[in-house]
């Protein structure tokens, strides 16, 4: 998995060092508990990774496929269908920018826009594809005819389910409710009426501690957005689709502040934004970890570029003979770096270990 956000990062922040140090500090996320298991995260970070990288090789359709194979591990990974629609966008404008300068003969703008159009169009439908077919299949199995849970569940586990207080998903013929919505999704009916996620359903007193949890990365989130904001603004306000002078003259920014980044951004800061505000708020550091390297890149950036004992050497140097891990370095003398590093790497490494004693023993984590 580490490779992955490596390469992703290099080719995005066209900084190796700092691509070399997000690619350590994933290695000790603060979700790692559910990266090493066999739980869905690990296995969308990797499909959601690779097919972002695939994307900044221009490989769009391969991106499309293995974003597809993510949204069928997540449903969180519908929202991925925007880095489909911004790269065909950015493509499509850029097209129009230097078309207007140019004396090479262009297609009609016509042509341009419906090509741009359709590929999208299929490969956000190959994105949604896997997602619809899991809800059409629940819609046969619960609301077909003939359906019950009373024909393929046993006796004796539908009485301890009654025993235990599940709620069961329909018992004596009666279809559930969702069968009869006007678009029968599933996955919306499980989450209201099972886990009750809604829009500041979560906003109660007694969920203080699970605020207190995901407190830190909704600070490196919102602080991650308004950095990149403050250094791009007229970057953010056209949404990236301005062809800037920097790139004309064949130098782009590079870092986390480079124009690359704002689609990462935009997608992390979307996906805080919904995990704080409609979601059980403790998951939040799982769920940001594993979809979005914004979380990975800003905290090296913050590292690279406050802490003097970075300064010295270059980060991913392979020197012949040697082995140098920045990380390494920085925990070995925790004592000298400055404060900002201590809590980052305070961060990543106490969720880091006590998400392995606290989840391993069943006990409540993120």
């Amino acid at each position: 998995m580490p490779p992955k956000i490596a390469f992703l990062g290099c080719v995005v922040l066209q900084r190796r060092g700092v691509a070399f140090l997000a690619a350590l500090l994933f290695s000790v996320s603060p979700a790692n508990v559910f990266m090493a298991a066999a739980y869905s995260e690990s296995m969308f970070a990797f499909l959601a990774f690779s097919a972002m990288w695939q994307l900044e090789k221009g490989q769009s359709w391969l991106g499309g496929l293995l974003f597809s194979l993510a949204s069928g591990v997540r449903a969180n990974g519908l929202i991925n269908a925007g880095f489909v629609l911004y790269a065909r966008s950015k493509c499509f404008a850029l097209q129009l920018q230097v078309g207007s300068g140019s004396l090479r003969k262009l297609p009609p703008l016509w042509k341009q826009l419906l090509s741009m159009t359709s590929s999208a169009v299929l490969m956000c439908a190959g994105i949604f594809l896997p997602f619809a077919l899991f809800q059409y299949y629940a819609y046969v199995r619960f609301c077909g005819p003939g359906t019950g849970l009373e024909q393929t569940v046993p006796g004796p586990l539908l009485q301890l389910a009654l025993d235990k207080g599940y709620r069961l998903a329909a018992r004596n013929g009666v279809k559930p409710p969702w069968c009869s919505w006007r678009f029968p999704v599933v996955y919306s009916y499980i989450q209201d009426a099972y886990w009750n996620v809604g829009f500041l359903r979560y906003f109660e007193l007694r969920q203080t501690p699970n605020f207190l949890l995901a407190l830190p990365v909704t600070l490196l989130g919102s602080w991650a957005a308004w950095t990149y904001l403050i250094a791009n603004p007229r970057h953010c306000l056209t949404l990236g689709l301005e062809r800037r002078k920097s790139e004309e003259e064949g130098k782009p920014r590079a870092g986390f502040c480079c124009p690359a980044v704002f689609v990462y951004v935009v997608h992390a800061t979307v996906s805080l934004a919904v995990g704080f505000f409609c979601m059980h708020v403790q998951v939040l550091t799982r769920f940001l970890g594993s979809c979005s390297p914004i979380l990975y890149w800003f905290s090296a950036h913050l590292l690279q570029e406050y802490e003097p004992l970075l300064w010295n050497k270059s980060l991913g140097s392979c020197r012949k003979g040697t082995s140098e891990n920045p990380l390494v370095r920085l925990l070995m003398n925790f004592r000298l770096i400055t404060p900002l590093s201590k809590c980052i790497l305070g961060f990543f490494l106490s969720y880091w270990m006590l998400g392995l004693i606290l989840h391993c023993n069943f006990l409540p984590w993120t």
